[in-house]
């Protein structure tokens, strides 16, 4: 997951060059292979694209460091395995889940922003094919949730600006979490409409959450969008809710920040930092973690939204 401040702008494409990578390259994965994918068919409605966060680093490769994951090696794959599961177990529900092995970015990468926007592309372009292989050899046509955590939120926006409005249509919402939206993507891109409430459809929902506004990351700075996941709403009306954990239990107390569009979390007693890059007061790094019983619900009521105005559109 992102840890590091950035100082560059992401670019708003990806060219999956794979020449301006410094470093050996791991082979592409073939999406055609079921292995390269994470899925659960289980007959639902819609389905969960979810493009995981940066759960690798650095390794040898052929006597060289390689910055980006092997994803035919297992102990790599282990690892994101270990976030696919989590994520399916705890938000899908009865919908389809599939999620895609990509070669994302190390997490040592970030400590050197330049190197960053070397690699990126070919991560990027690697979630781009994943997603094409998805519309025409998973989806069937059905609704969709398309969701994503940190570098896997990079992704997904980069989705939603190339997205026709053919397969907008199907989109019941993004879930951008951990990353930003800025007034460019609002006003470039018609697929990015930041959400407004519990059940609007067609929407992304982001947000990014840190003790105070001067803890976020500086990826997350300049986010002109932030919904609270507790209760649904944009201003600065607080919502509580229980954090349960092996050390106890914390009441949160959560709120938009209707200036930096950061979402001020209270109440955290037993804070962890973030490894390697971590900061106190900086949640990045328990943003499913907090809120997964409230967006597993969301996920499920914005579904029976869009069915519910297909249902009235027909009458």
């Amino acid at each position: 997951m992102f840890m590091v401040p950035l100082s560059v702008v992401l670019f708003s494409s990806w060219e999956g060059r794979e020449d301006s990578v410094v470093g050996p390259i791991p082979e592409a994965p073939d999406y055609a292979d079921t292995s390269q994918w994470y899925i659960r068919d289980r007959g639902g409605e819609a389905d969960i694209f979810y493009i995981i966060s940066t759960e690798t680093g650095d390794h040898l490769m052929g006597g060289d460091t390689c910055h980006l994951a092997d994803t035919y090696q297992e102990s790599q794959r282990k690892r994101m395995l270990k976030e696919m599961h989590a994520v399916d177990s705890f938000y899908s529900g009865r919908l389809n889940y599939y999620s895609p092995y990509y070669r994302q970015v190390s997490i040592q990468s970030w400590l050197v922003p330049q190197k960053v926007y070397q690699r990126l592309p070919v991560s990027m372009a690697d979630v781009k094919r994943s997603w094409q292989y998805y519309l025409k050899h998973y989806n069937q046509g059905r609704p969709f949730i398309i969701a994503g955590y940190s570098q896997g939120a990079i992704a997904t926006m980069d989705i939603l600006r190339d997205m026709p409005d053919s397969i907008y249509r199907r989109m019941v919402a993004a879930y951008v979490i951990g990353y930003k939206i800025t007034h460019e993507d609002i006003d470039s891109f018609p697929c990015i409409k930041p959400a407004q409430g519990a059940t609007d459809t067609g929407v992304t929902v982001a947000f990014n959450s840190v003790r105070r506004a001067d803890d976020a990351l500086y990826i997350t700075k300049g986010t002109v969008a932030c919904i609270n996941p507790v209760n649904w709403r944009t201003d600065s009306v607080p919502a509580e809710l229980i954090y349960r954990s092996r050390r106890g239990n914390d009441t949160l107390t959560v709120c938009c920040d209707t200036t930096t569009k950061h979402l001020i979390v209270k109440g955290w007693k037993k804070e962890t930092i973030m490894p390697l890059f971590g900061v106190p007061g900086c949640y990045h790094h328990m943003e499913l973690k907090f809120y997964y019983r409230h967006i597993r619900k969301n996920i499920a009521d914005r579904v029976a939204a869009f069915y519910d105005k297909k249902r009235k559109v027909r009458q």
